[in-house]
C-alpha cells in the first residue's frame, strides 16, 4: 500500500464542565452522552460523510472503567450509529486522545483506512480519577509511592527546576486572562458543541462555554493559598488543572479522500511523538515530546506559529517552556497557550489530548494563519509524554 497524507478535515469539543455532582453543568450528562454530542456534531458539519463511511472510532479515556467502561464502542452502539464500524478505546492516561489520534493518523497514512474519527471523553466525578486502579508490587519496590500522585510530580518538578510559586501564579493569571478574552470574543465558537446542561439550581441551559473560566483572580489571595501536596510546597489548586468534565473529537482524512469528496482542509498530520519519562517527573513529557518533533524534523523553535501545551500544573508547563526555549520564560507567551490553557480551560484528563489538537488548529486559522507549522502536546500520568505536528496545506 502506498503511503497517504492524513489532514484533519473538523474537531469539535464540548465546553468543559466542573466535575462535581452538585455544581457541574453536566452533572445530569454521563460520558457516553457528551461523546456522541460531539460525534453527532461531526456528521451534521461534515454531511458528506456518513457514519457508515467511518473506518473506525478510537477514543482515548484515562480510566476506562464504570460509565468509561470501552466508552468507544458503547456509545457508537449506544447511540444509534452502525454496528459495523469498529471501535477501541485507547488508554493511555492524559494522552489518550492524542493517542488515539495519532493511532487514527497512522491507520490513514498507511493506506489501512481513509476515514477516521478520534476522540476523546473524561467525567472525573462519575469516574474519579484513581478509580479502580492497582499497582504491581513491584512497580513501589523502583519508585517511591509519595512521589507518584499528580501533585507531588509538580511539587518534585516545581523544586528541580526552581519554578517560583509567583511565577506559577502569573501564569494562572494568564491563563485565565487569555481564555476570559477569547470566550468574550466568540473565538471558541467554531469549536464548542453546545449541550444541554444543568445550572446548580437544576434549571436546565445550553452550555456554550467553559465553566471554569474566570474574568480575573485575585493574586494577593492567590498568594495565602495553602500548598496541599507538601506541607514546605509551592503548587496550589490555583495553579493545578481541576477537575473537569467534557469531550472532544476529530475527523480525519486521506488527503486523496477529501479532495474526492470535495471537503476543504487547511492543515495535515505532518507527525506524531510519544515518549516515556520518569514518572516522579511525568509532567516533563512535553519538553522530552518536542525535543523529539525537532529532532526528527529539523524544526526548531522558530519554525513553529503556535504551541499548545496542556497545562497539568503551571509548574511542568513553565519547566517545559523553559527547558525547550520555545517561548518566553513567563506569561504572557507569545506563541504559547494563546486562549489559555488547561488551568483556566480545565483538564478531564483522557479528553484533553484531542481538545488541545481541536484549539490548536482554531488558534493558527485566527491568530498566525500565514504559519505553517504547530504542534500540541501534554504530559500524562506514570511518565507518558505525547505530541502532534500539524502543517498548514
Amino acid at each position: 500500500m502506498q503511503m497517504k497524507e492524513c489532514v484533519f478535515i473538523d474537531g469539535v469539543r464540548t465546553a468543559n464542565a466542573r466535575a462535581h455532582a452538585e455544581k457541574g453543568w453536566f452533572k445530569n450528562l454521563k460520558p457516553d452522552q457528551t461523546l456522541a454530542a460531539v460525534l453527532k456534531a461531526l456528521f451534521e458539519r461534515n454531511s458528506k460523510v456518513k457514519p457508515e463511511d467511518i473506518g473506525a472510532l478510537f477514543v482515548g479515556t484515562a480510566n476506562p472503567s464504570g460509565l468509561q467502561n470501552d466508552v468507544a464502542r458503547l456509545t457508537w452502539l449506544s447511540h444509534g450509529f452502525p454496528e459495523r464500524v469498529p471501535t477501541q478505546t485507547v488508554s493511555n492516561q492524559c494522552p489518550s486522545g492524542m493517542a488515539a489520534t495519532i493511532d487514527a493518523a497512522r491507520a490513514i497514512i498507511s493506506g489501512e483506512e481513509d476515514i477516521m474519527i478520534a476522540a476523546g471523553v473524561e467525567d472525573m466525578e462519575k469516574v474519579p480519577m484513581g478509580a479502580n486502579m492497582g499497582f504491581p508490587d513491584a512497580f513501589f519496590t523502583r519508585y517511591n509511592m509519595l512521589e507518584i500522585p499528580m501533585g507531588n510530580t509538580a511539587e518534585k518538578v516545581a523544586k528541580l527546576y526552581d519554578i517560583a510559586r509567583a511565577d506559577m501564579e502569573n501564569m494562572a493569571i494568564y491563563s485565565h486572562k487569555k481564555a476570559y478574552a477569547a470566550t468574550v470574543a466568540g473565538k471558541f465558537k467554531n469549536e464548542i458543541v453546545p449541550v444541554m446542561g444543568k445550572k446548580e439550581d437544576g434549571t436546565e441551559f445550553l452550555v456554550t462555554k467553559d465553566q471554569w473560566v474566570r474574568e480575573t483572580l485575585d493574586a494577593a489571595q492567590m498568594a495565602t493559598m495553602r500548598t496541599p501536596f507538601q506541607a514546605d510546597g509551592r503548587v496550589t489548586a490555583a495553579t493545578s488543572s481541576p477537575l473537569t468534565a467534557g469531550a472532544a473529537a476529530l475527523l480525519l482524512m486521506s488527503r486523496e479522500k477529501a479532495d474526492q469528496l470535495g471537503l476543504s482542509y487547511t492543515y495535515k498530520y505532518k507527525l506524531g511523538v510519544q515518549e516515556g519519562n520518569d514518572p516522579t517527573l511525568m509532567g516533563m513529557g512535553p519538553e522530552l515530546a518536542i525535543k523529539k518533533i525537532f529532532k526528527k524534523t529539523g524544526l526548531g523553535p522558530k519554525d513553529i506559529g503556535a504551541y499548545e501545551i496542556n497545562e497539568a500544573f503551571a509548574a511542568q508547563a513553565l519547566a517545559c517552556i523553559r527547558e525547550t526555549g520555545i517561548d518566553k520564560a513567563n506569561a504572557p507567551f507569545d506563541k504559547v497557550n494563546l486562549w489559555g490553557g488547561a488551568i483556566a480551560l480545565g483538564h478531564p484528563l483522557g479528553e484533553s489530548g484531542a481538545r488541545v489538537l481541536v484549539t490548536l488548529m482554531n488558534v493558527m486559522k485566527t491568530e498566525c494563519p500565514n504559519e505553517k507549522y504547530g504542534i500540541a502536546t501534554l504530559c500524562g500520568g506514570f511518565g507518558n509524554g505525547a505530541g502532534v505536528l500539524i502543517e498548514k496545506v
